[in-house]
């Protein structure tokens, strides 16, 4: 098996060495991930100026550009070899419910499903200093192994997050909770007593993190699993929302 390891901690984060590492016992991997810290840039891509890909020792490119960069880049060109699986992480702490949708990790793995490849991403929650990757690892070569034995749909994206609190791999199928949008904008000044604003910490589990969440799975020591698709359609929806058109259209003329 072939893997394409990606992240958003950069292409020298600990969990993605970590996790290289392990891999490379089982499978040929190649690591194409950001030069630096790119947390939360979503699933933006660079088109406002060329990227530049630079060897970093074998097998490892770094690129000057977002997680989702890497991971297009290394599908359409920049790497010889096309991958049989895309993963990406360990990521240093959980990407749970609405995180997926900030989340530069999750977005290298969205990449990879998005040209047609299954992909993981796998995040380690980080309550320790430093973060102990290890059940995560762990987590990563069962799915590699299960991938290896009946291969993942392609297209298929996994998200998953692994707690610390728990002594040996169990894995609990689950779907996105919500946080509480419970905190604001933080306000200070500048040196010439100018305003600026950093962006206020994540919510706090708790709008919908009942049995069945990744919430409620993390929050049990189990680690989550959720299957997420590319398609954002809401589908429930497309009835009402005709309806209303049609009215509406009725009542212009």
């Amino acid at each position: 098996m072939r893997i394409l390891l990606s992240n958003d901690d950069g292409y020298n984060a600990p969990g993605l060495t970590a996790l290289a590492q392990a891999l490379r016992q089982i499978a040929e991997v190649v690591v194409v991930a950001p030069e630096r810290n790119r947390s939360g840039a979503s699933n933006s891509l660079t088109l406002d100026r060329p990227l530049r890909v630079n060897c970093m020792g074998p097998g490892v490119y770094a690129v000057d550009g977002t997680p989702a960069d890497c991971v297009n880049l290394a599908l359409t060109g920049a790497v010889d070899a096309r991958p049989n699986l895309v993963i990406s992480g360990i990521n240093a702490g959980e990407n749970l419910g609405e995180d997926v949708l900030y989340s530069g990790t999750v977005a290298a793995a969205m990449e990879g499903a998005l040209l047609g490849l299954p992909a993981i991403a796998i995040s380690q929650v980080a309550h320790l200093d430093p973060v102990d990757y290890q059940n995560a690892v762990n987590v990563a070569l069962e799915l590699v192994r299960d991938c290896a034995r009946t291969p993942l749909v392609r297209g298929t994206l996994l998200n998953v997050n692994v707690p610390q609190n728990h002594a040996s791999p169990r894995i609990q199928l689950t779907r996105l909770g919500r946080r509480h949008r419970d905190t604001i904008a933080v306000r200070q000044e500048d040196p010439r007593r100018r305003p600026v604003f950093w962006l206020g910490p994540i919510g706090s589990p708790g709008a919908d993190a009942g049995p069945g969440t990744d919430f409620h799975a993390v929050g049990k020591g189990y680690t989550s699993l959720t299957p997420i698709h590319t398609d954002l359609t809401a589908y429930s929806q497309l009835e009402d929302i005709g309806t209303w058109l049609r009215g509406a259209a009725g009542s212009g003329e």
